[in-house]
């Protein structure tokens, strides 16, 4: 082999190293079933660039979003509204989420009342999740309000 093709060949795997090392790969994650809603269209073209400090990444599905590396903040837009709970609600920025912290260090929160719901799963160790929820609010709070998270003495008094 000549030296100048040797040279081009090497020249050409190192710029193919340089540009693959470049390359995040997306976050694999399956699309929700109401995930064509125009509402999680809503959703997603208000998605922030970074979430708690975190840059986004790309996803391949549909009405998504994932930021980190490795991805500590995943969203999924477009699954159905949940019903009562005992579970803790949370309100940040007008939008209740209910707290899931059985799998800690992740934790999930699904908007309540609000068609189709939004979750989004944070990993604790990584991320503040009341950064993210305040980072995420602006984008979810497109979504039509349709109830609101309520505590026991709003049930039983009067």
């Amino acid at each position: 082999m000549k030296l100048r093709t040797r040279t081009g060949l090497m020249s050409s795997v190192v710029v193919a190293v340089f540009a693959l090392s470049g390359c995040v790969a997306a976050v694999p994650m399956d699309p929700a079933p109401e995930a064509n809603s125009p509402a999680c269209a809503a959703v997603t073209v208000r998605l922030p660039d970074k979430v708690a400090d975190q840059a986004k990444r790309e996803t391949h599905a549909q009405a998504t979003g994932a930021w980190g590396d490795p991805a500590a903040v995943l969203l999924t837009c477009g699954l159905a509204k949940p019903g009562p709970t005992t579970m803790p609600c949370v309100t940040i920025n007008n939008v209740d989420w209910i707290e899931d912290d059985s799998l800690k260090p992740l934790y999930t929160y699904t908007t309540f009342g609000r068609d189709p719901a939004v979750q989004i799963a944070i990993d604790s160790n990584t991320v503040s999740g009341s950064t993210a929820l305040v980072d995420l609010s602006g984008a979810v709070s497109t979504v039509p309000v349709s109830g609101q998270c309520l505590s026991p003495i709003d049930v039983y008094s009067g």
